[in-house]
């Protein structure tokens, strides 16, 4: 019974500390009557709030960019060191996982200089983050495509197909990927929900994103600012139980 009451009082003390910002968030933004209509209404905030609208399309295309360049570059490494170098995956894997060792603030000083060259060759778009964001997310992108390959036998179904005549474009496209579908699309959902909530490289680097449009906003227009703020997190809430329930029919279906 002692037990029963205490995992409660923890679940409730974890509940109210967890929603209680979200809940003061939601009474904030709707103090003013027509924060929220104008967030739905798409060519009119774009109208009022210019900055916004912009840090909300570089998001998004920020956050595709990356997800694209990510799995490119993450998937067919992936596979490659599982089927022909095991000995490299502790290396490769170290490697990965090494941007989650280092802050962000550190990152910034040891980009700047190379963004100084991307700024004088290819301009200062703010598309030009998706490098540095493809660092930032393949700790975690590596370890869910990781986690995919571990369920299965790769191996077995590359040789396989590979006597079968198949080349190693049709092994990795059409053998290996649809069976970690459910792996690649959890590191994309978790690089998408990282972009979107990422400000400390792109306010220092000066490029433009939805956060930092959001803390320049927070000066002229709280409630909006807010607003936008919650519909963020709650997107990300709602990409995260999306790759939750991904992960457990994947589960479903192996047993």
């Amino acid at each position: 019974m002692a037990r029963v009451i205490f995992r409660w009082t923890v679940l409730t003390v974890m509940g109210v500390f967890f929603l209680l910002p979200l809940i003061a968030m939601v009474e904030f933004s709707t103090r003013d009557p027509e924060t929220w209509p104008l967030l739905l209404d798409w060519p009119k905030l774009a109208e009022e709030y210019p900055a916004l609208a912009e840090g909300i399309l570089a998001s998004l295309a920020q956050a595709a960019l990356t997800s694209v360049l990510m799995l490119v570059l993450l998937v067919p490494t992936a596979i490659w060191v599982r089927l022909r170098l095991p000995r490299l995956r502790r290396v490769v894997e170290f490697l990965c996982l090494l941007p989650l060792t280092i802050p962000a603030i550190v990152l910034v000083v040891g980009l700047a200089p190379v963004y100084a060259w991307v700024n004088y060759l290819i301009g200062g778009s703010s598309l030009t983050l998706v490098f540095a964001y493809t660092i930032l997310v393949l700790p975690y992108a590596y370890r869910a495509i990781d986690t995919g390959l571990s369920a299965i036998d790769v191996k077995t179904l590359a040789e396989a197909a590979r006597s079968l005549g198949a080349g190693w474009t049709t092994v990795i496209w059409r053998v290996v990927l649809p069976n970690i579908r459910s792996a690649v699309l959890s590191a994309a959902f978790l690089t998408v929900a990282l972009v979107l909530g990422e400000f400390t490289i792109a306010s220092l680097l000066h490029r433009t994103n939805l956060q930092v449009a959001i803390e320049f906003l927070g000066k002229s227009s709280a409630t909006v600012s807010v607003a936008v703020s919650l519909t963020a997190l709650l997107l990300a809430f709602a990409l995260l139980l999306v790759l939750s329930l991904a992960g457990s029919s994947s589960k479903e279906r192996r047993s």
